[in-house]
């Protein structure tokens, strides 16, 4: 079995987060990581790989050189080789010219062996839009099973739970399928010292956008259906009010500010 996750190299929401001068988020001068959201994609890819002892899972990243990373953390936890898209043009895309650009990248992956599961997390950490693994199954005319929190396969056949407010959604497919995992699908492992070193010796592609067959014209901040006009920096955090309770009127004083401050 054939099986390519998508991981995304996001800033490090523990960090100060930054805008170029284009309103483009710093994704070069800031630390960066694997999105955690991305990790429980990588499990469960692990899991079917486990159950099917013959699978190759690829890890695959489009972003600046730092990006790597990203990839390397997924090796590490087990995924046999990587691809890393890497290309000047790319800055600045949007969901539309990345999910693009990813399908290409799946579609040359597949050249050898049809991928028969593309698997995603439920978002990125920093974006959080949720719509790349729906795009990805469009662009690639493949049914989507997203959202799962539960995973099941037999072979080709898979079925997922997907939890609503008020109910559960069970949904089944049979691959090749794009798959997209939730925070409650299962957790994600932690590297060992022999992953890590096994990690060191397993591939890692770099392919630019002419190795995929994309148009530099078609994707980047020129290409974007949208954008972001202005930004500015949060202000500093003040003192806080402390509400006093002398007479037994620290209730209705808290009410009241609250009140005053429309939070309830």
């Amino acid at each position: 079995m054939n099986i390519v996750i998508c991981v995304k190299y996001v800033p490090d929401a523990t960090g100060d987060r930054h805008f170029e001068s284009d309103n483009t988020v710093d994704r070069v001068g800031v630390d960066g990581l694997l999105s955690e959201l991305d990790e429980y994609a990588v499990e469960q890819a692990l899991q079917l790989k486990e159950k099917n002892e013959d699978s190759v899972v690829t890890a695959l990243t489009v972003g600046p050189e730092d990006a790597s990373e990203a990839i390397k953390k997924a090796l590490q936890m087990g995924a046999d080789k990587g691809v890393h898209v890497v290309d000047d043009a790319i800055a600045g895309s949007d969901y539309l010219a990345t999910s693009q650009v990813l399908a290409a990248a799946i579609t040359k992956i597949g050249e050898e062996s049809e991928v028969d599961v593309v698997i995603c997390g439920m978002a990125s950490t920093d974006a959080t839009g949720s719509v790349i693994p729906a795009m990805l199954a469009e662009r690639l005319d493949l049914p989507q099973v997203t959202l799962g929190s539960v995973i099941e396969s037999q072979g080709k056949e898979f079925r997922i739970k997907r939890d609503g407010d008020t109910s559960t959604e069970v949904i089944g497919a049979t691959a090749p399928l794009v798959l997209s995992v939730t925070d409650q699908s299962g957790e994600a492992r932690y590297p060992s010292f022999k992953g890590i070193m096994a990690a060191k010796k397993k591939p890692l592609e770099t392919w630019s956008l002419s190795d995929i067959g994309v148009d530099a014209g078609q994707v980047g901040l020129d290409a974007a259906w949208t954008a972001v006009e202005n930004t500015e920096e949060r202000p500093p955090r003040t003192a806080g009010e402390v509400v006093t309770d002398e007479d037994g009127s620290g209730a209705k004083a808290l009410v009241d500010f609250l009140a005053s401050k429309k939070f309830i």
